[in-house]
This record gives C-alpha cells, structure tokens and sequence, in this order.
C-alpha cells in the first residue's frame, strides 16, 4: 500500500490535497504544514502519476510547482481542469514566474505562491481553496438530489414534515374525497393541490384554480357558475363558469376564508349534490369534479365565531392537509434555495452563484415570515447580484419585528445533518463510505443517524 492510500484510507477530514514539487525539502515542508493542519497529503515529485488520482467528486485540491520534470505544472493544471473544470488548482511559482502565474489565473488556476513560502501562507491559500472545493461539492449534491426528487415529487425537501406531507398525497390522491389545505402564507398550498390532482386519475383533465380572495365579490359567482344569455345587463352571450370548466378535473378553492357569506349556501349545495345553476336558468348541470380548498385561517375557530359556515368547513374538510412553514423545517432550506436559484438563473439567463457560508448561515438563521415564497424571492435577489448577506435577512428580520429562532447549536445541527445525508446520497447509502468520507468514527457517524432520525436504506 503506498503512500497516497494510506492518506486516503486514513484521513481525519476526508480533504485531500495533492502537492507537486520536484525539490524533495519543499515536499516534505509543504506534507508537514498541510498534515498539521488536518489535510491528507499526497504528495508527488513528478506531475504524470496525478491524474489518476482526481476525479469530478474528489474531496480536494491540487497544489503543484510550475517547473517540474516531464509534464510542466501548466499542462497538469490544464489536464486537471478538463476532467473537472470546477477543481482549485494553486500553482508555485518561481522568482520572476509573476506574469506566467497571472496568466495561468486568467486560464483557469485557483492562486499562485511564490517561491519561497511560509507556512502560513502555504496554509492560507490550501483553505480558502479546500472551502471553495467544498462548497463546489455541497452544489452539485443538492443538484444531484434535486434531479432525483424532481423524478417523483414537485415537493422539494427531506424533512419529516414534508416527507409526511409526500406520503399524505400519495394516500389521499386517488381518493376523491374533497381536502381542505391549511397553511401560512407562501408554504406552498397550491402547489399541493396540484401535486394531489397530478398524481390523480384526473391528471389528464384541467386543474382549474380560482383566488376567492382575490375576486370582487359582485362578480366571484359568475366566475365560479357561469351565465345564461341575459343574465344581467351586458351578458350577450352564454359563459362557463369555473366549475363547469374543471369538470372531470379539479377546482383549487385558494383562499376559501375569504368566500362571501351569501355564496356559501351555493357552494355547500354544490359539495352535497355535484351541480350548478348558471346564473339566469333554472336548470341543474351535473358536476364531476374533485374540490381542493385552502386556507390560512383556522376554519374551525372561525365558525364558532360564525366567521364562516360551519357545515361548509365540515363539508370541505372531509381530509386535511396541514403545511408546515419553513421555520419548523430549516434543513430543507439549502435544497430550497438551490432549486429556486437555478429557476432564476435560467429565468434571468444568468449563472446562478455558489453561495458561501456566510450567507448559507444567515438563510438558516432567518425566522421566514413569508415562507418558501420569501426564500424564493431572497434567491432571485441572490442571482441578480441584488442580495447583500450583511444586510439583506438582517434588515428584514429588524423591520419586520422577527428575530430568528434557531440557536447555534440548531444550525449546526442542520448543516451536519445535510451533510451526512449528502454523503449518504453520493456513496448511494453505503455508510461505510460515508464516514470513511467524513473522516468519522462508525460508533459517531451511527449515533448521529438515530440523533437525526436519518434512515440511511432511503439512499440507497
């Protein structure tokens, strides 16, 4: 076994650096600082045996001098970007070598050191590099488990709440029972309903959704029930209502609350008896259609305050969905803003960026008010350039009187357990391979599973 598996095989922190360099002292410098720092360091005098050793997921950098004999640092450094494009290459450069280093910056190195170097400044540079490294590698896991939720679901997250609310719809969907769906605003009701009517066997007829709140009461039962001919000054000619349109579909209530009292009688007839009446006649049209309502009052509480029809709540709630607001369910909230992040991007036709740390803490730490709709517009700020992570949740977290509710201890908490699941995903659940990666003890990395409720069959 030589000397780069056993670093491998070894590690403490699963972060490899690969270091170049002919001179036999400056190696065995550069392997001391760097294994002193935690890193496992491979370490080479000549450029051709690197190669094998890197990969689009290796956990590393590539650290190597420019002059070496055989391959140059410059073509390693150019066949390392080509298998991944994305892996911090910093180059050690000799006295006068400036010019060449600026320019292989400009090709595509991460930095350059110039020969001599301290310690320090060997340490500084592998760093920053490592958490570039990292968080390239964090981006691309949460694409990879996006795509893969993408295949199955349109709702995004690994929490137990929302795993919970993906196996409701499952059970509820083929049912064609009428579901009431309570939450904040922004949890994201109406993209339920149409997960509900997608996995249905209504999914190839319409999905009609209708804001009760945001139509003008004199004019919200035409728009639901259509009209006749005459029907009132103005109506030349026939119109379908909402309901006649979804029929053998489903019709998304948003905003049900908001339903004036005095249509209410119709609509609990048209629950009970599955007809309407087009405004102006007199006869009754069958309706075969599945209602979705939803709601971000409490319609029990309501209509004991006789705010709003009590048989009507009982009617619509035949089932309930309950969302959960992003604040009770933060570990969702890095795949989240990946998601909406390349939404934007390809809306603005811009590369989305890789959010630092800084900013990743903040998101985590911000109460959401406004739930997944707020994360959303934080990142199409994020993308346009338009998010200062000094000031952005900070401003709004003291304006709007919100302080945010996760301690220290809960955001870690959250990002360790993104991660162990990240690894998890990338080594198709092979936990081994996981806190082998990790650079964890089997006995900590299986005491962290049951800590997060984690159930490592699921990447498998």
């Amino acid at each position: 076994m030589n000397k780069a598996q056993r670093a491998t095989n070894t590690g403490t922190r699963g972060e490899q650096i690969v270091f170049v360099d002919d001179e036999m002292h400056i190696r065995r410098a550069g392997e001391q600082a760097l294994n002193i720092a935690g890193y496992d360091v491979h370490c080479f005098e000549s450029a051709e045996p690197v190669l094998v050793q890197l990969s689009e997921d290796w956990p590393g950098i590539l650290i190597t001098d420019v002059m070496l004999p055989g391959m140059s640092g410059l073509e390693l450094m150019k066949r390392t970007l080509e298998i991944d494009r994305d892996l911090p290459v910093v180059l050690i450069t000799g006295h006068g070598d400036i010019s060449m280093a600026v320019q292989a910056i400009r090709d595509g190195a991460y930095d350059f050191i110039e020969k001599p170097f301290g310690a320090d400044q060997l340490l500084e540079v592998a760093k920053r590099a490592m958490e570039k490294r990292r968080l390239i590698l964090e981006n691309r896991a949460l694409r990879t488990e996006l795509r893969d939720q993408l295949k199955e679901f349109s709702i995004i997250g690994s929490s137990s709440q929302i795993e919970l609310v993906r196996n409701q719809i499952a059970k509820i969907a083929e049912v064609d029972a009428d579901v009431l769906i309570y939450g904040e605003t922004g949890t994201g009701k109406e993209l339920v309903a149409r997960a509900l009517h997608s996995q249905s066997r209504r999914r190839d007829q319409p999905f009609v959704a209708v804001n009760c709140g945001a139509i003008p009461e004199n004019i919200i039962e035409n728009e639901l029930f259509g009209h006749e001919p005459g029907a009132f000054t103005g109506a030349n000619c026939r119109q379908i209502g909402k309901f006649e349109y979804a029929n053998g579909g489903t019709i998304f209530l948003d905003e049900i609350e908001s339903m004036p009292q005095a249509l209410s009688v119709k609509l609990l007839r048209v629950l009970q008896e599955r007809t309407i009446e087009r405004l102006g006649s007199s006869k009754s049209l069958p309706v075969e259609v599945r209602v979705i309502a939803a709601t971000k009052k409490d319609l029990r509480e309501a209509s004991s305050r006789s705010e709003f029809r009590e048989d009507l709540y009982y009617r619509l709630a035949v089932i309930q969905l309950n969302l959960p607001p992003l604040r009770e369910r933060r570990e969702d909230i890095p795949i989240l803003f990946q998601y909406f992040m390349e939404q934007a991007g390809r809306r603005y036709e811009s590369a989305p960026p890789t959010p630092g740390a800084d900013v990743m803490a903040e998101l985590m730490a911000h109460d959401w008010p406004g739930n997944v709709r707020e994360l959303q517009n934080t990142a199409d700020r994020y993308v346009l350039g338009c998010f200062n992570s000094q000031s952005g949740l900070t401003n709004l977290s003291e304006t709007t009187g919100v302080r945010p509710a996760a301690t220290l201890a809960e955001m870690v908490a959250c990002y360790e357990r993104r991660i162990i699941e990240q690894q998890l995903a990338q080594h198709g659940g092979d936990a081994r391979a996981a806190y082998t990666s990790l650079g964890m003890p089997r006995k900590t990395f299986e005491d962290k599973l049951r800590k997060y409720g984690i159930d490592k069959k699921q990447f498998g």
